[in-house]
């Protein structure tokens, strides 16, 4: 059995920031063989008094929010919780439970906003990151400011849709060829140097 405490020693101890983000197939096959299981329960309902406190809170947000995109990387499944860890982001949120994790751990709590493909969450996300992060925030608002971007664009993220078997159009296509998500942090990080 899984505990919140087990999923916050691999993700904050065990894990470097470099970890959290990077695409790697083998650490991909870690956090499957290790958090696959209690991903399941979290789905199924099973997790909830992770909920009652916010280490444990932290710890539902990262196995719901972040270890699918690993687990599931290029498919469908990596989006399957981002509706539960987006409940339980936006309720820590209204306690100030994030504000007792310490940064940089902190903005896990946001990433849900952030992953959302609704521009009201967009904009909490840029401004919680902005407000709440004033030690290690300056890369998650650039790439906060990026999705905010895509959403305003598209009203979705244009790459996700092969995961998820949605019909691209031809502007998403234009985007998509033109660098996606990479061009969209190229443009705000160019935005930043201008202003």
């Amino acid at each position: 059995m899984v505990s919140p405490e087990d999923v916050l020693a691999f993700w904050l101890d065990e894990c470097s920031p470099e970890d959290w983000y990077k695409s790697d197939p083998e650490f991909d096959a870690i956090v499957r063989d290790r958090f696959l299981g209690a991903w399941q329960e979290a789905q199924e309902g099973a997790s909830g008094l992770w909920l009652t406190y916010p280490t444990g809170t932290l710890a539902y947000i990262i196995l719901t929010d972040q270890f699918p995109r690993n687990m599931f990387r290029d498919d469908g499944l990596a989006f399957a919780t981002d509706h539960i860890a987006l409940a339980a982001a936006k309720m820590a949120i209204d306690k100030n439970w994030d504000m007792r994790i310490d940064e940089p751990a902190r903005q896990f709590f946001y990433l849900p906003l952030m992953h959302s493909e609704n521009l009201a969450n967009q904009d909490r996300a840029v401004r919680l990151i902005h407000t709440r992060m004033p030690q290690t925030g300056e890369s998650n608002r650039e790439h906060a400011c990026a999705h905010r971007a895509v959403i305003r664009d598209f009203g979705r993220f244009p790459y996700r849709n092969a995961a998820l078997g949605r019909r691209t159009t031809p502007a998403e296509q234009a985007f998509l060829d033109a660098g996606g998500y990479g061009a969209a942090i190229r443009a705000q990080q160019a935005a930043a140097e201008q202003g």
